[in-house]
């Protein structure tokens, strides 16, 4: 008794020292265990009936297969005896003919299925026989049970059990198995008709072949019996012959189609029947209860995942029960310290009493004013950086526009005029192109446009070091893109790539699409660069150093189309040393009405 009390006392005091979400994690554990027994205890329940279920419709499916083949089998002899009483017998007077010519056709034609084919009169005698037709000396045709069968029910065929085949001598197997099938006929004898029988012995294993190659799990196995409950075939038929072993083939013979539980010799097992079609015969399907219960490999893994699922059930209520009392504070300070790391989608949720939730509403609060202070600091940023690049988008280089005026008045007083009118033409379009009225997506032909111009004044300037070709390819006639992205790129190629260039500098301006991308390609054969100094053009974290020939420059572009559609976008430069270099220009295929969305701010 003081054990008792001794121990009660340390719990009570054990208890004390808990905290509150210890103690609800204990109290509710032992309520998910009693849980869990319960679902366990029903779940075992409806596997153990599933597993039945899935093994009965296992063994109707594979009896439902068997007699389609056994169907199949029988269907073949019975055509056999159609076709020797109407298409032999029918057509053939005994006292003119013989049917042994025929006879023997048909069993050449099935020899692999039949043992022998014969014709009788209604005394028994013997008409035509093939291959066999010499009778035992003890034989009774007449007295037969197939004969007998055949003469009481005369519109039937009629299948007997297996036997020995007792009525012919045959010499190469004198034990051979059958099944016979019987019909009672009309013979014609000098125009008078009298009753007769066809026979036809089956090979008992064709049967057995069918019934064999059937499994219906381990244990399982197969068997056919007729209407009385005589066996047919059983996989250990001589067994039972010889006494040695039993089965419950007169129970089943008066079972109806379908699955049954039976107890035979003190094992549960399942019986599936399934009739044979105008035989009477029955297909019997045993599989053990054993082979669902106990032998399946699904009961481990039943049982392992029932394991997992207590295990994960006491886990989910602890700590739903438990994350409720202590998880609100917990949540706020998450929350909190993912603001000091600078997240900005930070969720600050309500939960708990009312000093929490108090406090939980003026860190929301104060988050809020953050939030709305930066948002205006970010759009006055974007809205100072877009100005920048609208500044540098307008820029032309002073020393571009100085030098062709220059040679523009260089060739007036050489009296080249046909020059001089040229170069100012293509100065003015150049300039008409780079104003757009305002716009800064124009029609991919007016940049391409804009470009030969370009290339038109620094060819006369450069006196032809060099040859541009500009294409277009077919599927880029109604897309637009970004205005004044390829001429800084075609004058950093010409004082960079074409520096030193005599006859033979050449640059090419491709322009094609590539699924929903416009792709513009800028190539050189000059100089070239090494691909570490190629990619440093880009990075913008290097510092802006303006040198002759960059123009705007290919960080500028580079800028203004990730701003513009973003990061997926932009340039790529592909350069060797002493191979050229290749700028390729990324941009979104646009049409007419996406250029105009984008124009008004809808997409901007």
């Amino acid at each position: 008794m003081t054990f008792f009390r001794g121990l009660t006392a340390q719990w009570r005091e054990r208890y004390r020292k808990m905290s509150i979400q210890l103690v609800l994690s204990l109290s509710f554990t032992a309520v998910a265990a009693a849980g869990i027994l319960l679902i366990g205890v029903s779940l075992i329940w409806r596997f153990s009936s599933a597993s039945e279920q899935m093994v009965a419709e296992n063994s109707q499916r594979v009896l439902a297969l068997a007699n389609m083949n056994l169907d199949s089998y029988l269907r073949r002899m019975m055509r056999i005896a159609d076709t020797v009483y109407y298409r032999v017998i029918k057509d053939t007077d005994l006292a003119e003919g013989s049917l042994t010519g025929p006879l023997n056709l048909l069993y050449e034609e099935n020899r692999d299925d039949l043992v022998s084919l014969a014709v009788f009169d209604s005394r028994g005698v013997p008409v035509s026989a093939v291959p066999l037709a010499s009778l035992k000396e003890q034989a009774d045709p007449a007295g037969s049970d197939w004969f007998q069968a055949a003469s009481r029910s005369m519109e039937n065929l009629h299948f007997s059990t297996p036997h020995v085949q007792n009525i012919f001598d045959d010499p190469n197997s004198p034990y051979r198995w059958v099944v016979s099938l019987s019909h009672h006929v009309q013979l014609t004898r000098d125009g008078v008709t009298e009753g007769g029988v066809v026979l036809v012995d089956m090979s008992f294993s064709g049967i057995e072949q069918v019934c064999r190659g059937v499994t219906l799990g381990e244990g399982g196995y197969l068997y056919l019996i007729d209407g009385d409950g005589e066996l047919i075939y059983h996989p250990r038929q001589q067994l039972i012959y010889a006494g040695l072993l039993e089965e419950n083939n007169r129970a089943a013979a008066g079972y109806r189609d379908g699955s049954h539980m039976e107890l035979f010799q003190g094992q549960h097992r399942q019986v599936t029947v399934k009739t044979v079609g105008y035989t009477g015969w029955k297909l019997v399907g045993v599989a053990p209860a054993s082979y669902w219960l106990t032998a399946s490999p699904q009961l481990f893994l039943f049982g392992l995942s029932l394991l997992l699922f207590s295990i994960f059930l006491m886990a989910f209520l602890n700590f739903r029960i438990s994350a409720r009392i202590a998880d609100p504070i917990r949540r706020l300070e998450q929350s909190i310290k993912a603001l000091e790391g600078g997240q900005e989608d930070v969720e600050i949720e309500e939960g708990g009493c009312y000093e929490i939730q108090h406090l939980s509403r003026s860190v929301r609060s104060m988050v809020s004013t953050m939030r709305h202070l930066m948002d205006d600091i970010i759009r006055q940023e974007g809205q100072k950086r877009r100005g920048e690049l609208e500044v540098l988008q307008s820029q032309i280089n002073p020393h571009f526009l100085y030098n062709t005026l220059d040679s523009v008045i260089w060739m007036v007083e050489a009296e080249q005029r046909a020059e001089a009118i040229q170069m100012v033409t293509s100065l003015a379009r150049f300039f008409r192109i780079s104003l757009s009225k305002g716009k800064s997506v124009i029609p991919l032909s007016d940049e391409l446009d804009h470009a030969r111009h370009y290339m038109n004044i620094q060819q006369i300037r450069f006196k032809n070091r060099f040859t541009t070709r500009i294409e277009a390819r077919p599927g880029t006639e109604e897309l637009y893109t970004l205005k004044l992205i390829v001429q800084p790129i075609l004058e950093n190629a010409i004082y960079h790539g074409m520096a030193s260039a005599e006859d033979d500098g050449l640059i090419q301006v491709t322009a094609w699409r590539e699924e929903d991308s416009l792709v513009i390609d800028v190539a050189d054969n000059g100089l070239g660069m090494r691909p570490e100094v190629a990619a440093a053009l880009l990075d913008e974290d290097r510092p802006e150093v303006r040198t002759s020939g960059s123009g705007i420059g290919l960080r500028n572009v580079h800028r203004r189309i990730r701003l513009t559609f973003g990061p997926e976008y932009g340039l790529t430069i592909f350069s060797e040393p002493d191979e050229g270099t290749l700028v390729r220009i990324r941009l979104p295929a646009l049409t007419r009405e996406e250029a105009d969305r984008r124009q008004q701010g809808e997409v901007l």
